[in-house]
């Protein structure tokens, strides 16, 4: 179940970067559940990372070596998170890491590892270092939408995007896939994305984009307010473009920033969509703040509402929850006859209570919609921010409860 087609689009090869996918059978015997991204030696990459102070062993090795020097190597693997594994979960990492480097002739700090799947059980490293040899042989440019299935757990469906943009004459691809669907709550990056192009970018532009452009989508996004221990979000530029270097102060950065801004909304937007046992696609929007704070902290307590979500599945235009939700989130000397919230085009609070002109059959015309949009304008400043949800069904407690199974 998901909300809308899904459907991937036209994948771009990214020029130096190659994608390799292979069985590792980690879960379930013949699913591909490897992929490696091999990149040239001139690459560059940057990322975050989870804040989930229980961050799993590969995302502590892929913050050692992102920072040690340049990699050439990305390896996932699905079906085994290795988190809660102690140092034994570490050792299995750099096991994994020194094998792809042997068989890639790298040194095992040019190898960042990810993991996702369940967390707690040792990684199957011999499975994983057999699979290896596979994976290289398969590299290419032109393999991500295959690698977009292969990093899946929970999800219903592949998620990717990829876009070209001319900067000063010069085309530039940007290519990406991310991975998500469950455990979703913003600190960081609640899934896993990677994101590539072919343009050659600064390294601290790099960081600067990969931070900023992470905060503002897969920062804005939550399915059931639970934030991973293996999350990450990787941003590579192969430099392989024939156009001059983007720098900070570069005529060509916005326009190259706000298509990689794009990639990171549909590669966001698409895990929420998918969310587990989602069936309603959900923007709260809150405007009228007197900081970003205020704003997120309104937009999160109705996003995370289990009486909001469950009202959403079931298009019961239930507005008391959602005005509930605005008046325990913490703003200070809340203006409650200013404020007002609305539903779609519907407005459903004014002047402290229900709007005059709000009827039942107006907010079950929007609650009916597939897409809502919940805005709040608490009419206290200039401060706006945006979320990106879903709605909670009787499919996502049967998901989470049969996960192991």
């Amino acid at each position: 179940m998901a909300v809308g087609p899904g459907t991937l689009p036209e994948f771009y090869p990214v020029a130096g970067i190659k994608v390799g996918i292979a069985s590792a059978g980690i879960k379930k015997p013949g699913r591909k559940d490897i992929v490696v991204f091999e990149l040239v030696p001139e690459a560059r990459v940057a990322g975050i990372f989870t804040r989930n102070q229980f961050c799993a062993a590969p995302v502590v090795l892929s913050r050692k070596h992102l920072a040690q020097g340049a990699p050439r190597y990305l390896l996932i693997n699905t079906g085994n998170a290795n988190a809660g594994t102690g140092e034994r979960g570490m050792a299995d990492a750099l096991r994994c890491c020194e094998a792809l480097a042997a068989e890639a002739s790298v040194s095992p700090d040019a190898v960042l590892p990810f993991s996702t799947g369940v967390i707690g059980e040792p990684l199957p490293v011999d499975k994983i270092v057999k699979a290896l040899p596979e994976a290289l042989a398969s590299a290419r440019e032109d393999r991500w939408a295959e690698a977009a299935s292969g990093i899946m757990t929970t999800d219903t469906r592949p998620k990717g995007a990829s876009v070209r943009v001319d900067l000063g004459g010069h085309a530039v691809t940007i290519s990406g896939i991310s991975k998500g669907a469950g455990m979703i709550r913003p600190n960081m990056a609640t899934m896993l994305g990677f994101i590539a192009t072919d343009a050659r970018i600064a390294p601290d532009v790099l960081q600067s984009l990969a931070s900023e452009l992470g905060e503002k989508s897969f920062n804005r996004i939550t399915i059931d307010g639970d934030t991973s221990t293996n999350d990450a979000c990787m941003l590579m530029a192969s430099g392989q473009y024939d156009g001059p270097e983007i720098t900070a102060d570069s005529p060509h950065l916005p326009t190259l920033r706000e298509a990689l801004r794009q990639v990171y909304l549909d590669l966001a937007h698409a895990i929420v969509r998918d969310g587990e046992g989602a069936t309603k696609f959900v923007t709260i929007d809150v405007s009228g703040a007197a900081s970003q704070q205020e704003a997120l902290d309104v937009a999160y307590t109705v996003a995370h509402s289990p009486l909001v979500k469950t009202a959403l599945f079931a298009s019961d235009p239930n507005w008391g929850r959602i005005l509930a939700a605005v008046g325990r989130a913490g703003v200070p000397d809340l203006d409650l006859g200013s404020l007002e919230i609305y539903l779609g085009d519907v407005c459903l609070v004014r002047n402290g209570g229900r709007a005059d002109d709000y009827s039942e059959d107006r907010g079950q015309r929007v609650m009916s919609q597939e897409e809502i949009t919940i805005a709040i304008d608490l009419k206290r400043g200039s401060v706006q921010e945006t979320v990106w949800t879903c709605d909670f069904s009787h499919d996502y407690v049967t998901i989470n409860a049969e996960y192991r199974t």
